[in-house]
């Protein structure tokens, strides 16, 4: 019988939680980080076009795979959610900046509304570095 080990991760430059979560949990060698809004290091949500707000969650998620020994080229699944579909192509000009030679499986929904009444959330899977 195999034991999981469950490692929480609070990632030390990343917005704080908006709500009762870590920034990421380990289990074993896959780190699961929550969804990520806009929002600076300072905890302010970020004005402007959809491309600056996917770059502040990008940079986000990007603090916390450090934090959890992983990367944007761990990253095995993506879920992004947006308010507007209509945001979808300058979102997708970003994540594929961010995302171009390696190419997570992933799904992008339009919801209804999202925390903090962000325009953007997303969340990753990914696995540890090997080292």
């Amino acid at each position: 019988m195999t034991t999981t080990t469950l490692t929480p991760v609070n990632a030390q430059g990343a917005p704080a939680a908006a709500a009762s979560y870590s920034h990421a949990m380990k289990a074993n060698n896959l780190v699961f980080v929550s969804g990520q809004v806009p929002l600076t290091a300072d905890n302010k949500m970020l004005e402007g076009s959809i491309a600056e707000k996917a770059e502040q969650v990008i940079t986000n998620i990007k603090t916390i795979l450090a934090a959890s020994n992983s990367a944007l080229d761990r990253v095995v699944k993506c879920n992004i959610f947006l308010a507007d579909i209509n945001n979808f192509a300058e979102f997708n000009t970003v994540y594929a900046k961010h995302f171009h030679d390696h190419k997570p499986a992933r799904s992008c929904v339009a919801v209804a509304a999202l925390p903090l009444n962000a325009d953007l959330e997303m969340e990753v899977i990914a696995v540890e570095n090997d080292n």
